[in-house]
């Protein structure tokens, strides 16, 4: 690393040394809280206490314990980054700035998805150099996954993943005005398990005067388990780890055994007589609170919060179309997943049917998929929030279709997020196994888009009309 092209930054905790070049600056791995160890990941997280010198703050990190994901004939790696890299200092931040001055610039902190259990900053869809050129100061945030960061036990706080991101939250207005930040500007935007941590934020009374925008993709407003369904899983976990369901029985379980137990978590049937499973049976980890995120932003920061907040299409393609279920479902396929979200699912099935005359069984069994984990919750949180905001709903929709595995993979979960980051023409997202497939995508669609939530950041609306319920204006990307 030559002297030319550092970049030094002195944090609360201590001096970080960066990479400045003609994208910007950025600065990878800055701890936001103290490493998470032994008993200490069951914990709330506690400040870091410092280093003395400068942090190298060029190379990427650890990350949270997590498992390996397989998404069948799609190549998800840019979505997924490179899984566990091993380390016990994975809650951490990465800065990608135009310059650290004083110009205090608008900041977006991003909250990455991967159904509670995988992630991480170091994904290659989130390059920030985009959001850098354009003038914006980007935060992406590691927080605690799977067991350590939503597994409910007896003795621990409940949603430490949560927590993490309302540390990093609280870092932001502490440091980012070092980094070219304007801490009394700053909005936080998630995609999927990210998008649901945004909302719970929204709900959150500690949050207030955090954030002051929000953006929801592809997340749901409705998304957390009952303390009853969490229970559920911990006693099934408890019981795969042959310890007892209490943060004292968890504390010495090594992460490497934390990880093994994820799949065999896998299946749990979470539907209890006053609630079904929000993920559908995706993920044994949510969110855990009494109250969902829609029903309760009258005790958190929502009032003063602008709020963007939209869907794919045709989410629920992800899980069918890569595993070459897509093709195969048949009409009990889709009662199935029916069965999983509605209380009587042939009624379901029949009016997904009655409005999609021309509809395939896999077409139906994807729109009831898509609507469960994401366009019902979303749709309330629009709601819910534009009843007690001041400060504006937007809601949007994105149907472009990828044209990846023979064209199949459509307006999936996940596809917005090259055109949100303006990184469509990425080479590596391309080809059949591609997210956004072999064919070329819409010259201005990415421009459109990441323009939009650049918009969004600096004064509190994307460009159209105001969300109202019934009037509802709805922007579409296609």
């Amino acid at each position: 690393m030559s002297q030319s092209n550092t970049a030094i930054v002195q944090t609360p905790s201590g001096a970080v040394a960066g990479i400045r070049d003609h994208r910007g600056e950025r600065y990878r791995a800055i701890p936001y809280a103290a490493t998470p160890t032994g008993a200490a990941r069951f914990a709330a997280p506690a400040p870091h206490p410092g280093w003395d010198g400068v942090r190298d703050a060029t190379g990427h990190g650890a990350t949270a314990p997590q498992p390996a994901r397989d998404f069948g004939a799609l190549d998800m790696r840019p979505y997924f980054g490179p899984g566990w890299v091993r380390g016990p200092h994975y809650l951490t931040l990465d800065v990608h700035t135009p310059a650290a001055d004083e110009a205090a610039r608008p900041v977006m902190v991003f909250v990455h998805g991967g159904g509670f259990v995988t992630g991480s900053s170091q994904a290659a869809l989130y390059d920030g150099q985009t959001f850098a050129r354009d003038g914006v100061v980007l935060v992406t945030v590691n927080y605690r996954l799977g067991v350590c960061g939503f597994l409910d036990v007896d003795g621990a706080p409940r949603n430490r993943g949560l927590l993490d991101v309302l540390a990093a939250l609280n870092w932001v207005q502490d440091a980012i005005s070092s980094f070219g930040g304007d801490p009394t500007n700053v909005t936080v935007f998630g995609q999927s398990a990210g998008a649901t941590l945004v909302g719970a934020l929204l709900a959150t009374p500690e949050a207030t005067g955090l954030f002051h925008r929000a953006i929801m993709q592809s997340g749901s407003g409705t998304g957390s388990f009952t303390p009853e369904q969490a229970e559920r899983v911990t006693r099934a976990a408890a019981a795969k780890l042959g310890v007892e369901p209490t943060a004292d029985g968890f504390a010495d379980i090594p992460d490497e055994q934390f990880v093994t137990v994820l799949p065999t978590l896998a299946g749990l049937d979470l539907r209890t007589a006053t609630a079904t499973d929000p993920l559908v049976g995706l993920s044994p980890f949510s969110l855990v609170l009494d109250q969902q995120p829609a029903d309760a932003l009258a005790h958190g920061p929502a009032a003063d919060v602008a709020l963007l907040i939209g869907t794919n299409t045709e989410e629920g393609n992800l899980y069918l179309v890569p595993q070459g279920t897509f093709d195969t479902s048949q009409h009990d396929d889709v009662l199935a997943v029916a069965a999983q979200t509605h209380s009587d699912p042939h009624a379901a099935a029949a009016t997904a049917a009655a409005g999609r005359p021309h509809a395939t069984h896999g077409e139906l069994r994807s729109a009831l998929l898509g609507e469960a984990l994401f366009g019902t919750g979303s749709a309330r949180m629009a709601q819910a929030h534009s009843l007690i905001s001041a400060r504006g709903t937007y809601v949007y929709r994105f149907g472009f279709r990828s044209t990846a595995l023979g064209g199949k993979l459509g307006a999936a979960h996940t596809v917005e997020l090259p055109f949100v980051f303006d990184i469509a023409d990425s080479r590596w997202l391309h080809g059949d196994t591609g997210l956004l497939g072999p064919d070329p995508v819409p010259e201005d669609l990415a421009r459109r888009m990441h323009s939009s939530w650049l918009t969004f950041a600096r004064n509190g609306s994307p460009g159209w009309d105001r969300y109202h319920g019934e009037d509802a204006a709805v922007q579409y990307f296609e």
